[in-house]
């Protein structure tokens, strides 16, 4: 009898086949009992419930030690889908105080995987949020009758004042972004939201913990596992100390009623943030609890904007104050010295051109031109800047490129790394930017005289305008601006302890600080003169071509040893020594004698009761 070859190939290929189909179930046995840890997960839902222990969130003390932002507790409604039995609704219902509508439509945003998404009737889903505190105590003593269900404590912040919002911002529920970021998140844990909150929430947000009860085959909970023995204790957040004096933000935040505007002071020495105000401003705690979300929304939609961080968001036209760092640029390329003077007819005036300016003498050099604000002095420096065809810059443009890098070195035109999220760089317009406009060699200082006054394309943050301050009062340097003053166990980063330099010789600080001083004793910030304190000061009146002029003020104190340097920008307030001097010099005041002399109660008083918001063209609420 033949042997039939083909038949002896089928029974190798039957028998490869079998081979393979054992060797996928063992490697499908394989990922399943040791790879993949979803079984697994299962089954330990059935025997144990491991129960997230939230840490205490870290506290908030001012420069002073005072507390500012603490944690009260708040209970959220937790269920496991899977468990849950039949159970009374209404009387469920009336236990936590809602209706059956909302219960049901509770439990349908849950299943909804576009509101909820990685649903799982095995895990916990939060039902109820921020339960007060009476309805706690009600479910608590009937939680038995509803099996599945469970209370999760958290934490929900509480204010000693309403204050400061903007600095401090918020905690919110995280989002899908939040947890495809950071592995710490899960769906329902709280993040920090906007200032101090969120730029420092990995410090403050502490560790979670874990609690394991074990159930019986019911599903019912008999206790801790193994004593206790596999929990995990949360470990609570670090406590902050913010550069805040709360007294002096209170103070600022009440000059700047029904104003709209904005007022940062800096500690020189240490670039630590005593004050920072955006006003209007509004009572953080509108955005604590089950009412945040309206809350939040009715804030978004006000036209007045009081979520928009005006500080240090802000971009606003220098004016004034920007005559200054214009000084020390020009003293610096010696495009000027003490005894250089430049006419003033009435303003600058060239090839029919004229910037105005107002009455004083002529010809004019740099620190009387700092005391009176003459508009003329600072146009013909950088027109002779630019223009001069004998110039070591070989070409306007380049001449306005050293220009330009100067005022980036004193902290214009780029976000200067303050530790607060949100921050605006401004603008400060580069050469390339004015050949795109006017083609290249078709501009001259003529064509763009009013940035030499802060005007034109120049925008800057009324941080930046203090940190120029910041720079003129340490006579060189300054520190990045910062909010937070110690991190509990930890050290500061280094940026806000270390020193930067401008590209302007420390001579030159010495001779615009002098005057600046000129300027509060004889000059347009006569209103900030104390009689013993030295103020040195720059007003500042911006241009607006949407309404009536902005009112601004730089100024710093004491004149030999400043303490502090203060910025005050108030929108649509007309010339700078109407508002912007009187706030800024109250709040130099208020710092250094912690109380307004009984002369300048007058002032204060004004400050207190104007109202400018009715200039803006904005709707006041």
């Amino acid at each position: 009898m033949r042997k039939d070859y083909n038949l002896e190939k089928r029974k190798y290929i039957i028998g490869g086949f079998a081979f393979v189909i054992v060797v996928i179930f063992l490697i499908r046995l394989f990922n399943l009992q040791i790879n993949d840890d979803r079984y697994k997960s299962y089954a330990d839902n059935n025997a144990f419930l491991k129960k997230t222990i939230y840490p205490s969130r870290g506290l908030m003390y001012d420069r002073n030690g005072e507390l500012i932002v603490y944690n009260q507790p708040a209970y959220d409604v937790m269920m496991i889908p899977r468990e849950v039995q039949a159970f009374d609704t209404l009387d469920f219902c009336k236990t936590i105080n809602i209706t059956p509508e909302q219960l049901r439509q509770r439990f349908a945003d849950m299943r909804d995987p576009r509101q909820n998404p990685g649903y799982s009737s095995y895990t916990p889903q939060k039902l109820i949020t921020h339960l007060s505190a009476q309805d706690y105590g009600r479910l608590q003593e009937k939680l038995y009758r509803y099996p599945g269900f469970y209370i999760q404590k958290r934490i929900l912040r509480q204010y000693n004042h309403s204050t400061a919002a903007n600095v401090l911002g918020n905690i919110r529920e995280v989002s899908p972004q939040d947890i495809e970021r950071d592995p710490y998140y899960q769906r329902g844990d709280y993040c920090g939201d906007l200032g101090v909150e969120k730029s420092y929430d990995e410090y403050l947000r502490g560790v979670k913990g874990v609690e394991i009860l074990i159930r019986d085959a019911n599903g019912r909970i008999q206790g801790r596992y193994a004593d206790g023995a596999r929990d995990v204790a949360p470990v609570s957040g670090r406590n902050l100390k913010l550069s805040l004096d709360y007294e002096l933000q209170q103070y600022a935040e009440s000059l700047m009623v029904n104003k709209i505007g904005a007022v940062v002071a800096i500690e020189p020495e240490t670039g630590e943030i005593l004050c920072m105000v955006s006003s209007p401003t509004y009572d953080p705690m509108r955005l604590v609890g089950r009412q945040r979300g309206e809350q939040y929304k009715q804030l978004r939609n006000d036209e007045l904007k009081p979520l928009f961080d005006r500080s240090l968001m802000g971009a606003y036209p220098p004016g004034s104050t920007f005559k200054p760092g214009q000084g020390l640029i020009l003293l610096e390329e010696d495009i000027v010295n003490l005894q250089t003077v430049y006419p003033c007819h009435g303003g600058f005036i060239s090839g029919g051109l004229k910037v105005g300016c107002h009455g004083h003498g002529s010809p004019i050099p740099l620190k009387p031109a700092l005391q009176t604000s003459c508009n003329a002095y600072f146009c013909w420096g950088l027109k002779t800047m630019l223009d001069n065809r004998r110039s070591k810059y070989g070409s306007a443009a380049n001449a306005f490129e050293v220009w330009k890098n100067h005022l980036v070195s004193l902290g214009y035109g780029y976000k200067l790394g303050v530790d607060l999220p949100g921050e605006g760089r401004g603008f400060i317009p580069n050469a390339k930017f004015y050949n795109k406009i006017y083609g290249e060699g078709r501009w001259s200082a003529n064509t763009i005289i009013s940035v030499a006054i802060g005007q034109g394309e120049i925008l800057a943050t009324p941080l930046q305008i203090c940190n120029l301050g910041v720079s003129i009062a340490n006579r060189g340097w300054f520190i990045t601006p910062h909010v937070v003053k110690e991190i509990e166990d930890t050290v500061l980063p280094e940026q806000y302890t270390t020193k930067r330099y401008p590209t302007i010789e420390k001579r030159h600080f010495e001779d615009v600080a002098e005057g600046m001083r000129m300027a509060v004793t004889g000059g347009t910030c006569r209103l900030a003169n104390l009689p013993d304190i030295e103020v040195c000061g720059k007003t500042g009146t911006a241009q607006n071509p949407h309404g009536k002029d902005h009112s601004a003020f730089l100024g710093f104190a004491p004149y030999r040893d400043p303490k502090i340097v203060v910025c005050a920008y108030v929108e649509n307030a007309g010339f700078g020594a109407t508002f912007g001097v009187p706030i800024g010099s109250l709040i130099i005041e208020k710092y250094l004698k912690r109380e307004i002399a009984p002369e300048r109660k007058y002032l204060e008083q004004r400050m207190l009761e104007s109202n400018t918001i009715i200039y803006s063209g904005v709707k006041k609420h």
